[in-house]
């Protein structure tokens, strides 16, 4: 069949990404030589007839109300217009040609065709050679994406001969050294030259036999740092510690083994074992009552009770922190998303539902100039701001809430990217069945399938780099598929799923040789049956690749059918692809033949003992910056400084909402400007409620580390833990998990000493506190030539709490007093550890005592951090209290909490007063906070921009009060909703639990799209649900990742079905039905023309649409609507004027309609809300209108109003959400009219 070609580029007016790109441009070139940008998506498309091409090119790859549709042919370029082509290398997951691919298949019930993408960039201006390199540089990341030819070719269709059986390696048992180290060199192998001749011993003398290729492959990917830890677990032989305060804590970890390992064999002295003994000695003294242990290691997991509807229940809670360093470092979209993606399937293979989201970072000045970057970098800005991307990108779309975002700076980091996502998870105790796999159980493959990405990944994370190394990591970086993962957790959450696993582990490093291979001793697997994204794959690329969005799982053979029943209800799909055997070994088979077949003894060596002598040099006491600035100058300087200064633009791209579950919001106050330390969420209970909260915290600081490991370290866990007690959380009744993150430590003693001392101080506070690291995650490679990243010891704390008992951070009124908490330190910089228990007491008693109506644990900036940050939320200023000194205000003192109270409190230093003037007053003068909140939110807007970026426009109130409201002829006792989920749906739970709480009855069915013969089936099943009720809602979420370059797509595409279309016009023409669309569901109706004209149709370029926010990324908070028009059902208990909270979380939600319909849509009052400011009035800013929609309009209905479309997320509403926004009215009166409707 033919290739057909179109291509498709916004109009003007509605050209966010193309103008993003010429900023961006204009940045790296540093000059305005860049005029204009023009970008234009091509798309070809093979297997396809010209009648459903025609189809898809004006209703899937474009819309004709944002878009310009050229077929064939792309427009010639003007003569000062340079044409870039840019595409994806083959094998890397093209997420827009995928969603195309499905929505097409959708629409036309057919097998999909095959659809490739590319970007051109039309760039005008005087354009150098030199200039056209640099703009290559910017827009091509060569570790995935390639310069694309203009010709159209022949066939995109790929053909591939079907790959040799892996090599055997003639020769290799009988290399001597040197050949090894060629050997090794040669294939880029992870493991060093003592591993490499332990194996090659293993070979020739119990295999008796030269080793395939891919055995190599495989065993280098088991025994890599990043799989087995093998820094963490090498031996140390000698230490030598030359600083007095840290042998002394030496000492005690030597008597701590002995009375640990009493009557056991001692593990080796190792890094592994010092940063694991302190939760081994806490549960040997029977501190650690509540942990939860198994054979699976999936995630720290701890047993808690939880509230469900007044009933307390026995419930797992799981956490877990994650790192990508390195893939971020080179492909900082992919490796973000897949860090946190990874981050979620270690507890999801635990099966508990993860529900909450944190982002620790780090980087070096994202303020660099585009020249200063080094050789073989990529640029700071373009690392911080893709990796953003990335992880928010798969948080948005798999629905989880990120509730805490900060990313650190330090130069170090320009060694190598910090990116570390942790994520907390639950689920009911009795859904969790954990039982050793027997001969005989059988594995099955979930969820996506198998291709070159990720390939090498876990040894390339292992391994220091330099300016070759990171050229050649293309083929290690994971690509990550959010909708699938989200079919994961559907599943996962089903408990008739999760009763039949036996065990699970999900695909990261190492792909099926690890996944599959550490869920038993003995396996025999079929690579054949193993999913492929594309033919053309050796065995060696079957056996290692690290394909996301896959899960391992054993099940009984005789529960087989079931499980891949249920897993095929949830559009996932399954494959058996090995079985658990009685003999200790991994074999691996292609077309029948065993390419690896290694004993399992040998792969759990993790290869040849390494061992190292440990010196932790002297460290001098803590020096006292001195500084001469004034008060105001010091203010001033601490706002604008980087790990100060406003990161809101950075924070809001993630969503923080979905779940409806959150309590803190990042940030805080009527203003929402205040920062959360801690984020806070309700137990993700399921049709239920609840008032039992987790409180999740982090603490690090990498200038006081590099100063002192030992003491940094220390520091490390005490601002955790007194994050978390501010907030509410109880550091009695607390876990934490570590991060470490070091340079590479070569063989050098000095070297070792700094994780080695770092791992003694958190020691030292574990046992101190009686708060056991229960899990965490090393990553030693952080070296990039000569420089190292800083010592990194991240410690992530974790609690429980009532949820109505949480505690915020901005100040909440004037009149109250601020007194200051803190424990004392030496001059060495150890803390007194009595004084940081007596502190934590006694916060928490204040809290308890409700005496507390704000608290900010003191960090980085000191006390003057916290006063500007507190005040910034409600515009409440402050007097500083006479005598208060400089040090007090500016020094750092982690463990040290700012209270705003009204009532006195004894032994505390009193700091000052609230006030109503938004002002500072400190010894006589006075510092305007206005001012100081412009440098503050000043310093990262060329990065992350989130201040005036519209226009300012006079918009004016919409008001039209109806005199009567439709109600149905019918009743109805319980109206049936209908909730369609389609791949990338992640609301429907939330909306569900809505209506329900209304005295609704809501049914979720999921579409399911693996063949032709799937969609036909589901539209059919669909319209028949219709028939049998009364409502469709249809949800928020990403359906199709929000692709191609649009969003709802494949919701369209599928209510355009002539049956479900059919159905639909019955519903709302013959039966008096209601549909409501929210967010993505919005999306779907106005594209399809329900609203605003109340029927499926072919919309044309004069039909309002919703498109990209002009801020050009996703954007999340609370925001403020106000009532237009109470006209329709929907909106029954409201009335004009009113004003409403709402979490709103889109990209593209901008409204747009030509003049003359916004006119008609007024006057016949179908415009429901529009955005509006804090004094109540419709605006175009971007702080109140997150996406610069028309006359600022948040929702519109049907002409009858029983068709109501809305942006933002009336559905995330309930108890205890949000308690850092003050004033808020929940929207949430929609359901309950919706229901009354049939009353």
């Amino acid at each position: 069949m033919s290739v057909y070609r179109c291509f498709v580029e916004k109009k003007t007016p509605f050209a966010t990404e193309a103008h993003g790109v010429k900023n961006d441009l204009r940045i790296a070139l540093m000059n305005d030589d860049v005029e204009s940008v023009r970008v234009i998506n091509r798309y070809d498309i093979e297997n396809i007839d010209a009648q459903d091409f025609q189809m898809a090119e004006r209703t899937i790859l474009s819309e004709p109300q944002v878009d310009t549709l050229y077929e064939e042919t792309a427009p010639t370029p003007n003569e000062d217009e340079w044409v870039l082509a840019v595409e994806y290398l083959p094998g890397q997951f093209d997420q827009r040609a995928d969603s195309a691919s499905q929505c097409i298949q959708l629409a036309t019930m057919k097998q999909k065709p095959e659809v490739r993408s590319a970007r051109l960039y039309y760039i005008k201006g005087k354009l150098t050679d030199g200039d056209k390199e640099i703009i290559k540089k910017t827009l091509i990341n060569p570790v995935e994406a390639r310069e694309a030819a203009l010709e159209k070719p022949e066939t995109i269709h790929q053909t591939y001969e079907k790959p040799e059986l892996p090599e055997i390696l003639d020769g290799f048992i009988d290399l001597d050294e040197a050949g090894l180290e060629k050997f090794r060199n040669d294939l880029g192998l992870a493991m060093d030259l003592a591993d490499i001749a332990f194996l090659q011993k293993y070979f020739k003398n119990e295999e008796k036999r030269n080793p395939r290729i891919t055995e190599i492959k495989v065993i280098d990917t088991y025994w890599s740092d990043h799989c087995r830890h093998t820094t963490f677990n090498t031996i140390i032989n000698n230490v030598d510690i030359q600083d007095e305060q840290i042998k002394k804590s030496y000492d005690e970890y030597l008597d701590l083994r002995e009375e640990v390992y009493q009557g056991k064999t001692k593990k080796p002295l190792s890094l592994w074992d010092l940063a694991t003994i302190g939760a081994k000695a806490l549960k040997k003294s029977g501190k650690l009552k509540d942990l939860d242990e198994s054979e699976e290691i999936n995630a720290c997991s701890v047993r808690i009770k939880v509230d469900v509807d007044g009933e307390d229940q026995d419930w797992l809670l799981m956490f877990k922190n994650e790192t990508h360093n390195h893939p971020t470092e080179i492909e900082p979209f992919g490796g973000a998303a897949t860090c946190l993606g990874g981050a979620i399937r270690d507890p999801l293979s635990g099966r508990s539902y993860v529900y909450q989201a944190m982002r620790v970072t780090g980087a070096a000045d994202p303020l660099t100039p585009v020249e200063e970057t080094l050789e073989g970098k990529l640029p700071q800005r373009k690392i911080v701001t893709t990796a953003a991307a990335g992880y928010s990108s798969y948080g948005n779309q798999i629905g989880l809430a990120t509730g805490h975002v900060t990313e650190i700076y330090h130069p170090g980091y320009v060694a190598k990217r910090m990116e570390v996502g942790g994520v907390i998870a639950a689920a009911p105790s009795e859904n969790v069945v954990r039982e050793r796999p027997v001969a005989g159980d059988i594995v099955i493959l979930l969820g996506g399938k198998t291709g070159r990405d990720g390939c090498g990944g876990a040894t390339g994370s292992s391994k220091s780099h330099n300016v070759d190394s990171l050229a050649k990591d293309g083929a290690e970086v994971q690509k990550g598929n959010a909708p699938e993962e989200r079919k994961l957790q559907r599943l996962f959450r089903n408990p008739e799923a999760t009763k039949l696993i036996k065990r699970c582990n999900d695909f990261g490093a190492g792909g099926v040789s690890v996944a599959i291979g550490e869920l038993a001793d003995g396996l025999k697997i079929d690579l054949n049956k193993v999913p492929k994204k594309y033919e053309g794959l050796d065995g060696t690329e079957l056996a290692i690749s690290e394909s996301q969005e896959r899960m391992a799982v054993v099940v009984r053979k005789e529960d087989a059918a079931h499980f891949q029943r249920l897993a095929e209800e949830e559009n996932l799909e399954s494959t058996v692809v090995a079985e658990v055997t009685d003999e200790a070994r991994m074999v691996m088979y292609l077309d029948g033949v065993d390419i690896v077949n290694i004993s399992r003894d040998f792969l759990n060596t993790n290869g040849a003992k390494r061992y190292t002598d440990v010196i932790v040099e002297k460290h001098s006491d803590k020096v006292k910056n001195s500084c001469d600035l004034s008060f105001a100058d010091h203010m001033e300087a601490m706002a604008e400084d980087l790990n100060v200064a406003s990161q809101k633009g950075l924070v809001e791209r993630f969503d923080s909402t979905i779940g409806a579950g959150t309590i803190l919001m990042p940030f805080g106050g009527k203003t929402q400007l205040t920062p959360a330390q801690a984020m806070a969420a309700k137990i993700p209970v399921l049709n239920a409620e609840t008032t039992t909260a987790s409180i999740m915290s982090w603490g690090f600081d990498p200038y006081e580390m590099s100063d002192n490991p030992f003491t940094g370290a220390q520091e490390s866990v005490i601002s955790s833990i007194a994050k978390l007690v501010a907030a509410g959380g109880r550091w009695h009744h607390a876990w934490m998990s570590f991060q470490e993150y070091f340079g590479h430590m070569y063989t050098d003693p000095k070297r070792w000493g700094q994780p080695f001392s770092a791992l003694l101080g958190a020691l030292k506070a574990q046992r101190e506190l009686e708060i056991g690291a229960i899990g965490g995650k090393d990553s030693m490679s952080g070296t990039f030539e000569n420089i190292d990243v800083p010592p990194t010891l991240i410690a992530f704390g974790v609690s429980t709490a009532k949820a109505d008992k949480v505690i915020s951070t901005e100040w909440k009124r004037a009149g109250h007093d601020v007194y200051l908490l803190k424990p004392t330190y030496d001059a060495y910089g150890n803390p007194d550890w009595d004084s940081v228990r007596n502190t934590f007491d006694k916060m928490e008693a204040l809290i308890r005592d409700g005496k507390v109506y704000s608290a900010w644990s003191v960090v980085n900036g000191g006390v003057a951090e916290g006063i500007l940050k507190c005040a910034l939320g409600n515009q409440i200023g402050f007097t500083i209290e006479d005598g208060v000194n400089l040090d007090t205000l500016f020094d750092k003192c982690y463990g040290a909490f700012m209270v705003e109270t009204d009532s006195p409190i004894d032994d505390a230093e009193l700091l000052g007063k609230t006030m109503e003037e938004y002002a500072i007053v400190y010894n006589g003068g006075k510092l305007d906070l206005t001012d100081l909140q412009k440098k503050y939110e000043a310093k990262l807007q060329p990065v992350y921009p989130y201040t005036d970026i519209n226009p300012k426009k006079d918009i004016p109130e919409i008001n039209y009060q109806a005199n009567e409201v439709l109600h149905a002829s019918y009743t109805v006792e319980k109206p049936h909703v209908l909730i369609p989920v389609f791949p990338g749906t992640n609301c429907e739970w939330d909306t569900a639990h809505a209506f329900e709480r209304a005295g609704a009855e809501a049914e979720i069915f999921v579409i399911k799209n693996l063949t032709s013969e799937d969609i036909e089936k589901r539209a059919n099943a669909f319209a028949e649900k219709i028939h049998a009720s009364q409502i469709i809602a249809i949800p928020g979420g990403f359906s199709g990742g929000d692709e191609p370059e649009g969003s709802a797509k494949f919701i369209t595409a599928f209510f355009r079905n002539p049956k479900v279309k059919a159905a639909v016009t019955d519903l709302l023409d013959n039966r008096e039905g209601l549909m409501c669309g929210i967010c993505n569901g919005f999306q779907a109706l106005i594209k399809l023309g329900l609203v605003p004209y109340g029927k499926i149709i072919d919309t044309d370029a004069h039909c309002p649409t919703l498109t990209f926010n002009t801020i050009g990324r996703h954007q999340s908070m609370l925001v403020q609507t106000r009532v237009a028009s109470n006209k329709s059902p929907w909106l029954k208990h409201c009335k004009p004027g009113e004003i409403h909270t709402v979490a709103i979380s889109h990209g593209e939600g901008r409204f747009v309609a030509e003049d003359d319909v916004l006119k008609q849509l007024i006057e016949n009052g179908q415009v429901a809300s529009q955005y509006v400011d804090l004094q109540g009035k419709p605006t175009s800013d971007v702080r109140f209108n997150p996406n610069d929609s028309y006359m600022a309009i948040e929702g519109i209905t049907s002409p009858d109003g029983r068709v109501f479309g809305k942006m933002g997320h009336s559905e995330r509403s309930g108890k205890d959400m949000y308690v850092n926004i003050p004033d808020q009215k929940l929207e949430d009166g929609i359901f309950k009219s919706a229901v009354e409707y049939f009353k």
